[in-house]
């Protein structure tokens, strides 16, 4: 019997660079598997279906969250977003490691239904950098950028609510931390 996989959780408060530091512990790390997450928000210049989020309708979204079909599930900013339990059962089921990349709220869900899982924060240098990093983006009007600012703040409260705290000041350190902890947990997890 393959062992069950391991579920690992990233979160960061918009702007810290949690999709960056993803993508190069994912391009170092392919027998991670990235768990796609379920979103009504509209897609943004080249995401693309099944690869970044699975878009679905606001009714689609509300019918899944009626039917339990979500490990976890938050609305962040106007939009829900949610991740298919399916895709954490299979997946752990089959020995693969999970790194899903979510947002506070919903990494504290998915560890009351998952308490073997492993959350890590990723914080910004500063406030002040994660500031310059949202408006930097140019992507969104200086009234979203101020309403995921006040997000952020509650967010960066609730970092000792995870396992693992890192600071994102350089990516390439920022990425080699979370490697460190996923090669950690998976020691511990296997007793060695």
């Amino acid at each position: 019997m393959p062992r069950r996989g391991l579920i690992f959780i990233l979160s960061a408060p918009s702007g810290a660079g949690k999709t960056t530091v993803l993508r190069k512990v994912l391009e170092r790390r392919p027998e991670l598997v990235y768990s796609i997450s379920a979103t009504t928000r509209p897609p943004r210049p080249g995401e693309e279906e099944g690869k970044d989020y699975f878009f679905t309708s606001a009714a689609e979204f509300r019918r899944g969250v009626e039917e339990g079909a979500f490990a976890e599930w938050a609305e962040v900013h106007g939009h829900c977003y949610g991740t298919p339990e399916a895709c954490v059962q299979g997946q752990t089921s089959a020995g693969k490691d999970l790194i899903l990349d979510i947002d506070v709220q919903g990494a504290i869900q998915l560890k009351k239904r998952h308490p073997e899982a492993v959350l890590i924060f990723l914080l910004p240098p500063s406030f002040q950098e994660l500031e310059r990093r949202l408006r930097g983006r140019k992507t969104e009007s200086d009234e979203a950028v101020q309403k995921r600012l006040e997000v952020a703040k509650k967010e960066l409260c609730l970092q000792d609510a995870y396992d693992h705290v890192i600071v994102n000041d350089e990516l390439e350190r920022a990425a080699e931390d979370v490697e460190t902890v996923i090669d950690q947990e998976k020691a511990r997890r296997q007793g060695t």
